[in-house]
């Protein structure tokens, strides 16, 4: 194979990003491609669009199809497959957009999603139905229409900056962004969620450390799936970033037949603590259109929390949640409500409840042990939207009552 990771390592990122690949051929250059994968490729990314840095293609096993690095990165068949659980937006995130690119689903905080370009589209990417399907970014006046929003909704604290990868634009074009929003009085944190660290960290030089710096308090999230993806040249931009005071967390994606294992999930998480990132949250992977190879009965997750949990330091545990329209779940007895075939009952922080696909699970995992059964929340019928609004009247009046305007009041009555 002719490139690997030390002789790429020293490239500037520009590069890396304009020498991305996007064909089986140049991908022969990294890796011994089956006939099957070449067939992959060409089926499945003419519907699903995939690229992949030089760089994080040199991380890949050059002869193993089922090489971690590979499968996130690779298109399979299995994204062709029909999944009657398979969502376009699974999270209802166009539901809580009041305006292009901002999402407003938790009382106090609210997502940017600034572009929807990114150094590599992840095979499993919640947000597949925008993110790599045309190369841009929010244009001038709409990301003022997300400030403005902002400016005019004071419950606001917290504001994460997403995509797409807000990190694959210009140190200028990024400044202007987080200076505008550092500018609003009321918005206490700024946040940054990326994988380019991961997949191009080449990117993280010092005078992006510097731009940042100036942003203060400034958070950095960064998606790790695999331990294979801590490298020297990971471990260098991550330190960058410690030194300039930012503070990181690791989230991960749990995948099956990637990281849902014990083995590699201890490795990976004593790993990040290794280059100062704290393990923030374990996802359970969302139910999006061409992912069902990767997801995992959600009793899976749990028996993976019972196995690191005391076993482990503390601060090496994530949080596992199931990210739903309810917003995120932490995956707990006192919220995973049952389980009922091919479906899960999950209560929301405001009280609220949904089902969820998700598929049984299959072996010896004791269902009773991890998910006991609350027999009058299984017996329900399926949630309508009206049904769940009258549930939680007293919900919204209690939210009136505590002097949130209508709209407040409303997403705390879904449970939002």
């Amino acid at each position: 194979m002719a490139c690997r990771v030390t002789e790429l390592s020293a490239s500037r990122w520009q590069w890396q990003l304009t020498h991305r690949i996007q064909t089986a051929e140049e991908l022969s250059r990294y890796v011994r491609l089956t006939e099957k994968e070449k067939g992959d490729i060409e089926a499945a990314g003419a519907r699903f669009r995939w690229t992949v840095t030089p760089y994080f293609a040199s991380l890949m096993d050059p002869e193993d199809p089922d090489c971690p690095i590979r499968r996130q990165a690779i298109p399979s068949a299995a994204e062709l497959t029909s999944s009657p659980a398979g969502l376009g937006d699974p999270l209802h995130e166009d539901e809580y957009s009041p305006v292009r690119g901002l999402v407003h689903k938790y009382p106090d905080r609210v997502i940017i999603m600034i572009t929807m370009q990114c150094a590599m589209f992840c095979r499993h990417c919640t947000r597949r139905r925008v993110v790599g399907q045309v190369d841009r970014a929010l244009t001038h006046k709409q990301f003022q229409a997300c400030v403005a929003y902002v400016r005019a909704h004071e419950e606001i604290r917290d504001v994460l900056v997403t995509g797409g990868d807000p990190l694959i634009g210009s140190d200028s074009w990024l400044g202007d962004i987080l200076g505008q929003l550092r500018a609003i009085p009321h918005v206490e944190v700024l946040r940054i969620g990326t994988r380019i660290p991961v997949t191009m960290p080449q990117r993280v030089t010092r005078e992006l450390c510097d731009l940042l710096e100036r942003y203060h308090p400034l958070w950095i999230n960064i998606h790790f799936n695999h331990p294979r993806e801590i490298t020297p040249e990971v471990a260098r931009a991550c330190d960058l970033l410690t030194r300039a005071g930012i503070p990181l967390g690791g989230q991960t994606v749990l995948l099956h037949g990637i990281n849902d294992d014990i083995e590699t999930l201890r490795e990976l998480y004593h790993g990040l603590a290794k280059i100062r990132v704290r393990p923030y949250y374990l996802y359970q992977c969302d139910t999006v259109q061409g992912t069902s190879h990767f997801w995992t009965p959600v009793e899976r997750g749990l028996e993976l929390m019972s196995q690191l949990r005391g076993f482990t330091s503390g601060f090496c545990v994530p949080t596992f949640v199931v990210d739903s329209p309810l917003g995120k779940v932490q995956v707990a007895p006192t919220n995973f409500l049952a389980r009922e075939g091919d479906e899960i009952v999950l209560r929301g922080y405001a009280g609220g409840t949904c089902r969820l696909a998700n598929p049984a699970p299959t072996g010896d995992v004791p269902l009773e042990a991890v998910a006991p059964t609350v027999a009058a929340e299984a017996a329900e019928p399926r949630l309508s939207r009206d049904a769940l609004e009258t549930d939680l009247a007293g919900l919204s009046g209690a939210a009136a009552e505590a002097g949130l305007d209508e709209v407040a009041a409303a997403r705390m009555a879904r449970g939002n």
